[in-house]
């Protein structure tokens, strides 16, 4: 899973634009070495468009996503969701990497 911030500080749409783009850019560098990489807010977002709120499906789903992966990389700045994201890997003994290039390769 890649978590990041994506409204955080109160984004506007240009921010969360910028934001999501960093989120699928660190995706795709973790597909590279071998991953297959799951972003919280990919998953979401379409749900949110289908009629779901929100604060009521954002972060609840994120979170079960975080329950059901591997293993965790932590890009960007400031972000409460993305911390919660991260401590659910913990709290599990599941792994956490900072940077990209961290991630190892698979094989």
């Amino acid at each position: 899973m890649v978590a990041g911030p994506y409204t955080a500080g109160g984004a506007d749409a240009v921010r969360r634009a910028a934001n999501l783009r960093m989120l699928n850019e660190a995706a795709l560098a973790v597909f590279r070495r071998g991953h297959v990489p799951v972003i919280g807010v990919n998953m979401a977002l379409p749900v949110i468009e289908a009629g779901g709120g929100f604060d009521e499906v954002m972060m609840p789903l994120s979170l079960a996503l975080a329950e059901r992966c591997d293993a965790c990389l932590r890009v960007g700045g400031e972000s409460a969701g993305a911390d919660a994201e991260v401590e659910r890997f913990r709290a599990a003994g599941k792994v956490v990497w900072f940077k990209v290039d961290e991630v190892p390769d698979v094989g």
